[in-house]
């Protein structure tokens, strides 16, 4: 069950932050039918937003603030636009930047969370005298024996988005509205309710991939920040296999795009084993050398009391991503995770999320991996960027 309000119920003030898609709609009209004083708010998160969407892409345009504002009619409820763009370009944009320039692959998702919608949103709320802020994130907040909140998955694994709320801590939780959370209707079902609804919205497309990247050329957004730098891509055993023009367009686990003037022996395809900004190589190599046994993980985030010695978890490593069983312990405020079996694709910047059966423990940003095949890293970049040995 949604455990947000606790009983008994009380009728609560509730900031609706309104995307302009369906599933924020029909958030914010189950919380107005419930009883709550519900009030809209679009976060202007451009500074200069297109009119109309490219493709499916995005959140932030014109149009989507105007479907936003529609669907706050519908519903009944005051709205209102927040202008966030300059910290939402400090907050995610430039920190975007930043993580793939040190040879990172970050979640630009859960920083939004952290940052924006649970810090920056949220804060601002609670000043103005709201209890809590809604979203139509597809998660459950619950209150535990000791009367804590806690975070879990949606009652519907396959919509779940816990994952990219793993960074939520327990006074950000306490503020938290999830109505779409427990719910067991599919995605047709919630397009359906809209309908019923009256929301022009029902049958807009999702928005996926980088919302500020609206026409999902991620290489050539990071191209006109960062510029190009012609570098090498090498073996693992250091002869060069072809060339690159910024060694920030790769990530850890990618197979296309790599356009290798030498075949590798086997025939086989090879795979971004290695990223190191420092002397601007990419090395690849074979499949198996992508599993990953154990890893370390900084920057830690608990949505409750952070755990004690070394204990049983599942992990989940991308959003959507499979659970894998393993064991973890936090030392000095690094995260050590160890896997049952061995995983792929793992890059540093990503995002470890820890969960005891259904409810979210926490969040820590991958440092280091370890390799089961051996593999050694040849370049010499930081530490923080994610040494895998």
């Amino acid at each position: 069950m949604t455990d947000f309000p606790t009983e008994p119920p009380r009728r609560l003030r509730v900031l609706a932050a309104m995307s302009g898609g369906v599933d924020s709609a029909v958030a914010a009209a189950r919380a107005s039918e419930a009883g709550h004083d519900v009030t809209g708010v679009h976060l202007a998160l451009s500074a200069n937003p297109q009119s109309f969407r490219t493709g499916a892409r995005g959140c932030c345009t014109l149009e989507d603030s105007r479907d936003a504002r529609r669907a706050a009619d519908v519903i009944g409820i005051p709205f209102y636009v927040w202008d966030l763009a300059d910290r939402f370009r400090e907050d995610v944009v430039d920190d975007f930047v930043a993580e793939y320039a040190a040879g990172r692959t970050p979640n630009p998702c859960l920083r939004c969370n952290e940052k924006i919608k649970f810090a920056a949103l949220l804060d601002k709320a609670l000043a103005l005298g709201f209890d809590a802020v809604c979203t139509g994130h597809y998660a459950a907040v619950r209150t535990g024996p000791d009367g804590s909140r806690e975070l879990h998955r949606s009652g519907d694994a396959a919509k779940d988005q816990s994952y990219v709320l793993g960074v939520l801590d327990q006074r950000q939780l306490a503020h938290a509205m999830f109505p779409l959370g427990d719910t067991a209707a599919t995605k047709d079902e919630i397009r359906a309710e809209a309908e019923r609804r009256g929301l022009a919205v029902a049958r807009k497309p999702d928005s996926h991939d980088i919302c500020f990247i609206a026409d999902g050329d991620t290489q050539g957004f990071l191209a006109q920040r960062l510029g190009t730098r012609e570098g090498a891509i090498l073996d693992e055993s250091g002869a060069v296999v072809g060339s690159h023009t910024g060694a920030y367009g790769f990530t850890v686990g990618q197979r296309k795009g790599l356009r290798l003037g030498v075949p590798a022996d086997d025939g086989k395809p090879r795979y971004v084993l290695d990223i190191s900004p420092v002397d601007n190589t990419v090395t690849v190599g074979p499949a198996d050398a992508l599993d990953v046994t154990s890893l370390t993980a900084i920057r830690p985030r608990w949505c409750g009391t952070p755990p004690a010695g070394p204990a049983a978890y599942t992990a989940q490593l991308r959003a959507h991503g499979e659970d894998v069983t393993a064991t973890a312990e936090l030392v000095d405020g690094t995260l050590h995770v160890a896997f049952a079996r061995p995983l792929r694709g793992i890059a540093p910047g990503q995002a470890v999320v820890l969960y005891d059966g259904t409810r979210v423990v926490g969040s820590a940003t991958i440092a280091t991996t370890d390799r089961a095949g051996g593999y050694e890293r040849r370049s010499s970049a930081p530490a923080a960027a994610g040494r895998t040995a």
